[in-house]
């Protein structure tokens, strides 16, 4: 299956500096298809010309975005964490632009997302009692590793159950592990922090079910919530400031 994806309608007339989303990508098209969702309903709402880009296995890259930028940028990472790629990658990237550019931080941490993700786990059937298993990525980034746990920390205002953090890779405690533990009282929850479907999707829902998970939600996806951190994300950059051309 390719990456490929479909290209965001023409925008009009810009009203602002151009908005550039930039999502990790995955071989997935349904996946990246996520990232066109979330930009669409974000130009919508800024009325400014917008660009769903990606760092890797799928087209347009976010590097190639920068290069032919044709005026002041603002570039909101569809990211969930600090890390490598925001510390590093997209920075590096920027700078091929012959324009101003302002680079906004990760989604995550952040309270709408938390709310997102309430809405996915009574979407699949948790009861709001239940343990929950909160399935991120992983990352070895120290930075990374406080936003996950602010994240679990959010997450447990919205939620009467316990939360619990897991990861798939980097460090932290294993899924099927903590699924194990949680649902030695009964049922678990498990709620992917991912924003799209795609390798660790897969990887979450396999040790769920090994463990025993009797629910597994879906991933944030385009919410409308996550539209609203984009918006308020550019808005952020644009505020107070002037992208002059």
């Amino acid at each position: 299956m390719t990456g490929a994806v479909t290209a965001l309608p023409d925008a009009g007339p810009a009203a602002g500096p151009s908005l550039v989303t930039v999502a990790h990508g995955t071989r997935m098209s349904a996946g990246n298809r996520i990232a066109v969702a979330i930009t669409a309903q974000a130009r919508r709402r800024l009325d400014v010309a917008a660009t769903a880009s990606y760092v890797e296995l799928c087209q347009p890259h976010f590097a190639d975005v920068m290069t032919s930028a044709q005026g002041p940028t603002v570039v909101v990472p569809l990211l969930l964490s600090s890390g490598f790629h925001t510390r590093v990658d997209l920075p590096g990237a920027v700078t091929r632009s012959a324009y101003p550019v302002r680079l906004a931080g990760p989604l995550g941490p952040h309270p709408l997302l938390a709310e997102v993700m309430v809405r996915r786990l009574l979407g699949a059937g948790a009861r709001p009692d239940d343990p929950v298993v909160m399935a991120a990525a992983g990352s070895n980034d120290p930075a990374a590793l406080v936003d996950l746990a602010e994240m679990t920390r959010l997450l447990r205002r919205r939620w009467d159950g316990p939360v619990h953090l897991a990861t798939v890779g980097g460090r932290g405690r294993r899924v099927h592990d903590t699924v194990a533990a949680a649902r030695a009282g009964g049922r678990v929850a498990v709620v992917p922090y991912l924003l799209a479907p795609g390798h660790f999707l897969g990887q979450v829902r396999r040790r769920a079910a090994s463990a025993g998970a009797t629910v597994v939600a879906d991933v944030i996806g385009a919410d409308p919530l996550v539209a609203e951190l984009v918006v308020r994300r550019y808005l952020a950059c644009t505020r107070d400031h002037t992208l002059a051309a």
